[in-house]
Protein backbone atom coordinates (compact mmCIF):
# COMPACT_ATOMS: atom_id res chain seq x y z
CA UNK A 1 0.00 0.00 0.00
CA UNK A 2 1.24 3.76 -0.99
CA UNK A 3 2.62 5.57 2.30
CA UNK A 4 0.18 8.45 3.46
CA UNK A 5 0.93 12.11 1.73
CA UNK A 6 2.28 14.72 4.07
CA UNK A 7 -0.95 16.69 3.30
CA UNK A 8 -3.12 13.20 4.31
CA UNK A 9 -0.90 13.53 7.78
CA UNK A 10 -2.49 17.05 7.98
CA UNK A 11 -6.18 15.76 7.30
CA UNK A 12 -8.22 18.73 8.85
CA UNK A 13 -9.45 19.49 5.84
CA UNK A 14 -10.90 16.00 5.89
CA UNK A 15 -15.05 16.57 6.39
CA UNK A 16 -17.88 13.11 6.55
CA UNK A 17 -19.69 12.75 4.01
CA UNK A 18 -23.54 13.89 5.31
CA UNK A 19 -25.70 11.83 3.56
CA UNK A 20 -29.97 12.87 2.85
CA UNK A 21 -31.93 10.86 6.03
CA UNK A 22 -35.25 9.45 4.78
CA UNK A 23 -37.13 10.64 7.22
CA UNK A 24 -40.30 9.11 5.65
CA UNK A 25 -39.06 5.45 6.22
CA UNK A 26 -39.54 5.30 10.29
CA UNK A 27 -37.85 2.91 12.65
CA UNK A 28 -39.74 1.63 15.72
CA UNK A 29 -36.95 1.70 18.31
CA UNK A 30 -37.18 0.22 21.99
CA UNK A 31 -34.90 0.92 24.84
CA UNK A 32 -33.79 -1.84 27.36
CA UNK A 33 -32.38 -0.85 30.40
CA UNK A 34 -33.26 3.07 31.36
CA UNK A 35 -29.98 4.31 33.35
CA UNK A 36 -27.51 6.46 32.16
CA UNK A 37 -25.92 5.56 29.09
CA UNK A 38 -29.69 5.09 27.71
CA UNK A 39 -30.06 9.08 28.09
CA UNK A 40 -27.14 8.93 25.96
CA UNK A 41 -28.86 7.06 23.05
CA UNK A 42 -32.38 8.36 23.68
CA UNK A 43 -30.27 12.07 23.34
CA UNK A 44 -29.27 11.24 19.65
CA UNK A 45 -32.37 9.10 18.82
CA UNK A 46 -34.06 12.50 19.19
CA UNK A 47 -31.84 13.94 16.52
CA UNK A 48 -32.38 11.39 14.05
CA UNK A 49 -35.91 12.26 12.22
CA UNK A 50 -36.43 8.65 11.12
CA UNK A 51 -36.91 6.96 14.81
CA UNK A 52 -39.99 6.59 16.70
CA UNK A 53 -38.81 5.87 20.05
CA UNK A 54 -42.32 3.52 21.09
CA UNK A 55 -41.66 1.14 23.79
CA UNK A 56 -38.84 0.44 26.89
CA UNK A 57 -38.07 -1.58 29.48
CA UNK A 58 -36.82 -1.49 33.18
CA UNK A 59 -36.61 -4.17 35.64
CA UNK A 60 -37.04 -0.92 38.30
CA UNK A 61 -40.92 -0.59 38.89
CA UNK A 62 -41.77 2.89 37.53
CA UNK A 63 -38.22 3.50 36.44
CA UNK A 64 -38.82 3.18 32.76
CA UNK A 65 -41.84 5.89 32.83
CA UNK A 66 -39.84 8.56 34.53
CA UNK A 67 -37.25 8.03 32.30
CA UNK A 68 -39.24 8.78 29.29
CA UNK A 69 -40.84 11.53 30.89
CA UNK A 70 -38.19 13.39 32.06
CA UNK A 71 -37.03 12.80 28.37
CA UNK A 72 -40.10 14.14 26.83
CA UNK A 73 -41.57 11.58 25.69
CA UNK A 74 -45.18 10.94 26.95
CA UNK A 75 -46.61 8.09 24.83
CA UNK A 76 -44.09 5.59 24.82
CA UNK A 77 -45.46 2.03 26.41
CA UNK A 78 -43.01 0.49 29.10
CA UNK A 79 -43.22 -2.94 30.29
CA UNK A 80 -41.28 -4.87 33.01
CA UNK A 81 -38.42 -6.35 31.11
CA UNK A 82 -37.30 -6.67 27.67
CA UNK A 83 -39.21 -10.31 26.95
CA UNK A 84 -42.49 -8.22 28.27
CA UNK A 85 -41.82 -5.45 25.47
CA UNK A 86 -40.35 -7.74 23.10
CA UNK A 87 -43.46 -9.70 22.76
CA UNK A 88 -45.76 -7.77 22.59
CA UNK A 89 -44.45 -4.70 20.30
CA UNK A 90 -43.54 -5.14 16.58
CA UNK A 91 -40.04 -3.56 16.86
CA UNK A 92 -37.26 -2.88 13.81
CA UNK A 93 -35.04 -2.18 16.40
CA UNK A 94 -33.36 -2.02 20.26
CA UNK A 95 -30.68 -0.51 22.17
CA UNK A 96 -29.68 -2.91 25.20
CA UNK A 97 -28.60 -0.84 27.53
CA UNK A 98 -28.83 -2.95 30.73
CA UNK A 99 -26.14 -4.06 32.94
CA UNK A 100 -23.30 -6.09 31.36
CA UNK A 101 -24.40 -9.13 33.30
CA UNK A 102 -27.45 -8.66 30.87
CA UNK A 103 -25.93 -7.67 27.64
CA UNK A 104 -26.47 -11.61 26.39
CA UNK A 105 -29.66 -12.51 27.45
CA UNK A 106 -31.39 -9.50 25.78
CA UNK A 107 -29.54 -9.14 23.29
CA UNK A 108 -30.09 -13.10 22.11
CA UNK A 109 -33.89 -12.83 22.96
CA UNK A 110 -34.30 -9.49 20.71
CA UNK A 111 -32.14 -11.23 17.51
CA UNK A 112 -34.27 -14.47 18.13
CA UNK A 113 -37.44 -12.24 17.22
CA UNK A 114 -35.93 -10.80 14.28
CA UNK A 115 -35.31 -7.27 15.55
CA UNK A 116 -31.74 -5.25 14.89
CA UNK A 117 -29.76 -4.60 18.43
CA UNK A 118 -27.25 -1.44 19.27
CA UNK A 119 -25.81 -3.49 22.44
CA UNK A 120 -23.56 -1.09 24.30
CA UNK A 121 -19.80 -1.72 25.40
CA UNK A 122 -19.05 -4.50 26.44
CA UNK A 123 -20.08 -6.97 24.42
CA UNK A 124 -21.10 -9.34 27.35
CA UNK A 125 -19.16 -10.85 30.55
CA UNK A 126 -17.82 -14.09 28.80
CA UNK A 127 -16.31 -15.54 26.32
CA UNK A 128 -19.50 -18.50 26.23
CA UNK A 129 -21.68 -15.53 26.13
CA UNK A 130 -20.22 -13.51 23.26
CA UNK A 131 -20.09 -16.51 20.75
CA UNK A 132 -23.59 -17.29 21.69
CA UNK A 133 -24.89 -13.10 20.63
CA UNK A 134 -22.88 -14.37 17.54
CA UNK A 135 -24.73 -17.53 17.03
CA UNK A 136 -28.19 -15.84 17.74
CA UNK A 137 -26.45 -12.51 15.47
CA UNK A 138 -25.61 -14.96 12.54
CA UNK A 139 -29.18 -17.47 12.53
CA UNK A 140 -31.57 -14.57 12.58
CA UNK A 141 -29.49 -12.17 9.42
CA UNK A 142 -30.07 -9.47 11.58
CA UNK A 143 -28.41 -6.03 12.22
CA UNK A 144 -26.17 -6.56 15.57
CA UNK A 145 -23.51 -3.45 16.06
CA UNK A 146 -21.06 -3.06 19.68
CA UNK A 147 -21.39 0.69 20.76
CA UNK A 148 -17.51 1.90 20.20
CA UNK A 149 -17.98 5.68 19.35
CA UNK A 150 -14.53 6.17 19.38
CA UNK A 151 -14.54 3.91 15.98
CA UNK A 152 -16.35 7.49 14.40
CA UNK A 153 -13.38 9.80 15.77
CA UNK A 154 -10.89 11.17 13.00
CA UNK A 155 -7.82 10.73 15.07
CA UNK A 156 -8.82 7.20 16.05
CA UNK A 157 -9.73 7.18 12.10
CA UNK A 158 -5.91 8.21 11.00
CA UNK A 159 -4.40 5.84 13.28
CA UNK A 160 -5.77 2.89 11.14
CA UNK A 161 -4.84 4.72 8.38
CA UNK A 162 -1.39 5.07 9.17
CA UNK A 163 -0.93 1.03 10.07
CA UNK A 164 -3.08 0.21 6.28
CA UNK A 165 -0.89 2.99 4.52
CA UNK A 166 2.33 0.78 5.67
CA UNK A 167 3.71 4.05 6.92
CA UNK A 168 4.79 1.40 9.88
CA UNK A 169 5.79 -1.45 7.69
CA UNK A 170 5.16 -4.81 9.54
CA UNK A 171 3.70 -4.64 13.21
CA UNK A 172 4.98 -6.77 15.91
CA UNK A 173 4.76 -4.65 19.17
CA UNK A 174 1.75 -2.79 20.61
CA UNK A 175 1.65 -1.45 24.06
CA UNK A 176 -1.55 0.18 24.88
CA UNK A 177 -3.90 1.17 27.68
CA UNK A 178 -4.94 3.93 30.18
CA UNK A 179 -7.03 4.88 32.66
CA UNK A 180 -7.78 7.05 35.85
CA UNK A 181 -5.76 8.11 39.15
CA UNK A 182 -8.90 7.90 40.84
CA UNK A 183 -12.00 6.67 38.87
CA UNK A 184 -14.15 4.12 40.06
CA UNK A 185 -17.61 4.93 38.74
CA UNK A 186 -19.93 5.19 41.75
CA UNK A 187 -22.20 8.46 40.87
CA UNK A 188 -24.28 6.14 39.30
CA UNK A 189 -25.10 4.00 42.65
CA UNK A 190 -23.22 0.30 42.39
CA UNK A 191 -24.18 -0.94 38.76
CA UNK A 192 -20.92 -0.89 37.48
CA UNK A 193 -18.83 -2.06 40.78
CA UNK A 194 -20.67 -5.28 42.11
CA UNK A 195 -20.30 -9.00 40.81
CA UNK A 196 -24.25 -9.58 40.40
CA UNK A 197 -24.54 -6.72 37.70
CA UNK A 198 -21.19 -5.78 35.95
CA UNK A 199 -19.42 -9.08 36.35
CA UNK A 200 -16.04 -7.14 35.24
CA UNK A 201 -14.93 -3.62 35.80
CA UNK A 202 -12.38 -1.62 34.23
CA UNK A 203 -11.12 -4.35 31.86
CA UNK A 204 -15.25 -3.83 30.43
CA UNK A 205 -15.82 -0.16 31.04
CA UNK A 206 -12.54 1.21 29.26
CA UNK A 207 -10.30 -1.66 28.96
CA UNK A 208 -12.26 -2.82 25.73
CA UNK A 209 -12.11 0.70 24.26
CA UNK A 210 -8.16 0.46 24.57
CA UNK A 211 -8.37 -2.88 23.35
CA UNK A 212 -10.63 -1.88 20.21
CA UNK A 213 -8.50 1.38 19.34
CA UNK A 214 -5.10 -0.50 18.28
CA UNK A 215 -6.97 -4.13 17.22
CA UNK A 216 -9.13 -2.29 14.96
CA UNK A 217 -5.66 -0.36 13.63
CA UNK A 218 -4.00 -3.93 12.60
CA UNK A 219 -7.00 -5.58 11.21
CA UNK A 220 -8.02 -7.05 14.70
CA UNK A 221 -5.78 -10.05 14.12
CA UNK A 222 -7.15 -13.59 16.28
CA UNK A 223 -5.83 -13.66 20.07
CA UNK A 224 -4.05 -17.01 21.35
CA UNK A 225 -2.29 -16.60 24.60
CA UNK A 226 -2.92 -14.70 27.41
CA UNK A 227 -1.16 -13.96 30.75
CA UNK A 228 -3.34 -12.14 33.18
CA UNK A 229 -3.35 -10.03 36.14
CA UNK A 230 -6.58 -8.22 37.80
CA UNK A 231 -6.80 -6.85 41.10
CA UNK A 232 -9.11 -4.36 43.29
CA UNK A 233 -7.10 -2.98 45.98
CA UNK A 234 -9.16 0.87 45.46
CA UNK A 235 -12.33 -0.85 45.35
CA UNK A 236 -12.34 -2.90 48.40
CA UNK A 237 -11.04 0.06 50.36
CA UNK A 238 -13.22 2.27 52.57
CA UNK A 239 -10.76 5.14 52.23
CA UNK A 240 -11.50 5.15 48.40
CA UNK A 241 -15.34 6.27 48.65
CA UNK A 242 -15.31 8.76 50.79
CA UNK A 243 -19.19 8.92 52.60
CA UNK A 244 -20.11 5.70 51.37
CA UNK A 245 -17.93 2.96 52.74
CA UNK A 246 -20.85 0.43 51.82
CA UNK A 247 -19.29 0.77 48.41
CA UNK A 248 -16.26 -0.51 49.44
CA UNK A 249 -18.11 -3.92 50.86
CA UNK A 250 -20.23 -3.94 47.42
CA UNK A 251 -16.92 -3.81 45.25
CA UNK A 252 -16.64 -7.23 43.47
CA UNK A 253 -14.81 -6.12 40.47
CA UNK A 254 -10.94 -5.37 39.18
CA UNK A 255 -10.07 -2.08 39.62
CA UNK A 256 -6.73 -2.53 37.66
CA UNK A 257 -5.77 -5.33 35.37
CA UNK A 258 -3.03 -5.98 33.02
CA UNK A 259 -1.85 -8.47 30.25
CA UNK A 260 0.27 -9.81 27.63
CA UNK A 261 -0.92 -11.00 24.76
CA UNK A 262 0.07 -12.88 21.27
CA UNK A 263 -1.50 -12.27 18.84
CA UNK A 264 -2.05 -13.66 15.28
CA UNK A 265 0.74 -12.82 12.54
CA UNK A 266 3.11 -12.27 15.23
CA UNK A 267 2.05 -8.89 17.18
CA UNK A 268 2.29 -9.08 20.83
CA UNK A 269 0.56 -6.67 23.09
CA UNK A 270 1.48 -5.21 25.98
CA UNK A 271 -2.01 -4.05 28.09
CA UNK A 272 -2.97 -2.45 30.93
CA UNK A 273 -6.15 -0.38 32.31
CA UNK A 274 -7.01 1.27 35.53
CA UNK A 275 -10.25 2.94 37.56
CA UNK A 276 -7.50 3.95 40.19
CA UNK A 277 -3.95 3.76 40.64
CA UNK A 278 -0.77 5.52 42.08
CA UNK A 279 0.04 7.08 38.80
CA UNK A 280 -1.26 9.39 36.37
CA UNK A 281 -1.24 7.08 33.56
CA UNK A 282 0.33 3.91 32.62
CA UNK A 283 1.80 4.87 29.33
CA UNK A 284 0.72 6.21 25.65
CA UNK A 285 -0.64 3.76 23.20
CA UNK A 286 2.98 2.56 21.19
CA UNK A 287 2.67 0.67 17.79
CA UNK A 288 6.04 -0.32 16.49
CA UNK A 289 6.55 -1.63 13.20
CA UNK A 290 9.14 -2.58 11.33
CA UNK A 291 9.50 0.94 9.72
CA UNK A 292 8.67 3.27 12.17
CA UNK A 293 6.65 3.64 15.14
CA UNK A 294 3.54 5.47 16.44
CA UNK A 295 3.12 7.29 19.79
CA UNK A 296 -0.67 7.65 20.49
CA UNK A 297 -0.94 10.49 23.31
CA UNK A 298 -2.75 8.91 26.61
CA UNK A 299 -6.16 10.79 27.76
CA UNK A 300 -6.97 11.63 31.36
CA UNK A 301 -10.26 9.40 31.63
CA UNK A 302 -10.69 7.10 27.98
CA UNK A 303 -12.94 10.43 25.99
CA UNK A 304 -12.89 8.58 22.22
CA UNK A 305 -10.14 9.95 21.02
CA UNK A 306 -6.09 11.00 21.78
CA UNK A 307 -4.49 12.85 24.08
CA UNK A 308 -2.61 15.19 21.98
CA UNK A 309 -1.31 15.20 18.41
CA UNK A 310 0.49 11.45 17.62
CA UNK A 311 4.00 11.07 16.56
CA UNK A 312 5.77 8.94 13.88
CA UNK A 313 9.12 8.25 14.81
CA UNK A 314 10.64 7.12 11.15
CA UNK A 315 14.51 6.88 9.04
CA UNK A 316 15.47 8.77 6.12
CA UNK A 317 18.52 7.84 4.32
CA UNK A 318 20.28 6.50 7.95
CA UNK A 319 18.92 9.49 10.11
CA UNK A 320 16.10 9.57 12.68
CA UNK A 321 12.92 11.85 12.04
CA UNK A 322 9.87 12.63 14.08
CA UNK A 323 7.03 13.63 12.46
CA UNK A 324 4.15 14.97 14.27
CA UNK A 325 0.52 14.40 13.00
CA UNK A 326 -1.40 17.15 14.04
CA UNK A 327 -4.95 16.57 16.14
CA UNK A 328 -7.69 17.04 13.38
CA UNK A 329 -10.27 19.22 13.99
CA UNK A 330 -12.99 16.67 14.11
CA UNK A 331 -16.23 18.64 13.35
CA UNK A 332 -19.48 17.64 13.29
CA UNK A 333 -22.17 15.62 14.39
CA UNK A 334 -20.80 14.31 18.44
CA UNK A 335 -19.70 10.44 18.39
CA UNK A 336 -22.33 9.10 20.17
CA UNK A 337 -24.43 10.66 16.83
CA UNK A 338 -22.18 8.98 14.63
CA UNK A 339 -22.68 5.71 16.43
CA UNK A 340 -26.53 6.15 16.37
CA UNK A 341 -26.71 6.86 12.77
CA UNK A 342 -24.67 4.17 11.50
CA UNK A 343 -26.61 2.00 13.11
CA UNK A 344 -29.82 2.94 11.65
CA UNK A 345 -28.57 3.26 8.58
CA UNK A 346 -27.62 -0.35 8.64
CA UNK A 347 -30.84 -1.51 9.62
CA UNK A 348 -32.49 0.23 6.91
CA UNK A 349 -30.37 -0.22 4.07
CA UNK A 350 -29.12 -3.95 4.51
CA UNK A 351 -25.36 -2.36 5.37
CA UNK A 352 -23.06 -4.52 7.18
CA UNK A 353 -22.62 -3.65 11.01
CA UNK A 354 -20.46 -0.61 11.37
CA UNK A 355 -18.96 -2.27 14.34
CA UNK A 356 -19.27 -6.04 13.75
CA UNK A 357 -19.40 -8.83 16.58
CA UNK A 358 -17.00 -10.58 14.50
CA UNK A 359 -14.30 -8.30 15.82
CA UNK A 360 -15.68 -7.39 18.90
CA UNK A 361 -15.51 -11.39 19.96
CA UNK A 362 -12.27 -11.01 19.86
CA UNK A 363 -12.10 -8.35 21.96
CA UNK A 364 -14.27 -9.94 24.07
CA UNK A 365 -12.15 -13.31 24.08
CA UNK A 366 -8.96 -11.47 25.31
CA UNK A 367 -10.66 -9.76 28.70
CA UNK A 368 -12.24 -13.05 29.03
CA UNK A 369 -8.91 -14.13 28.77
CA UNK A 370 -7.51 -11.84 30.92
CA UNK A 371 -9.65 -12.91 33.68
CA UNK A 372 -9.11 -16.32 33.40
CA UNK A 373 -5.58 -16.27 33.18
CA UNK A 374 -5.03 -13.91 36.48
CA UNK A 375 -7.46 -16.24 38.50
CA UNK A 376 -5.70 -19.26 37.14
CA UNK A 377 -2.39 -17.36 38.07
CA UNK A 378 -0.69 -18.68 34.79
CA UNK A 379 -1.06 -18.54 30.88
CA UNK A 380 -3.91 -19.47 28.71
CA UNK A 381 -4.12 -20.25 25.56
CA UNK A 382 -7.62 -18.54 23.66
CA UNK A 383 -9.94 -20.75 21.99
CA UNK A 384 -12.78 -19.32 19.97
CA UNK A 385 -15.39 -21.83 19.02
CA UNK A 386 -16.77 -22.01 15.65
CA UNK A 387 -20.04 -19.24 15.05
Amino acid sequence: MANLSSKELNPNAIKEEEKAVESNRKLKVGIIGTGWIAASHIDSYKRMPDVDIVAGADLIPGKAEAFFKKNGYENVRCYPDHKAMIDAEELDAVSVCTYNRTHAECSIYALEHGIHVLLEKPMCVTLEEAVEICRAEKKSGKVLSIGFQPRFDANMKMIKKIVEAGDLGEVYYIQTGGGRRRGIPTPYGTSFITDETAGIGALADIGCYSLDMVLNAVGYPKPLTVTGYKSDFFGKDPVTFEGHPEYADAFGVDDFAAAFIRLEGGIVLDFRIAWAMNVDTPGDTIILGKKAGLRIPSTDCWNGSTGGPMTLYHQIGGKSFDTVIPLIDDKGPSLFDRKIRSFLDACKYDLPAPVPSSQILYNQAIIDGIVKSAEAGREIEIVIPEI
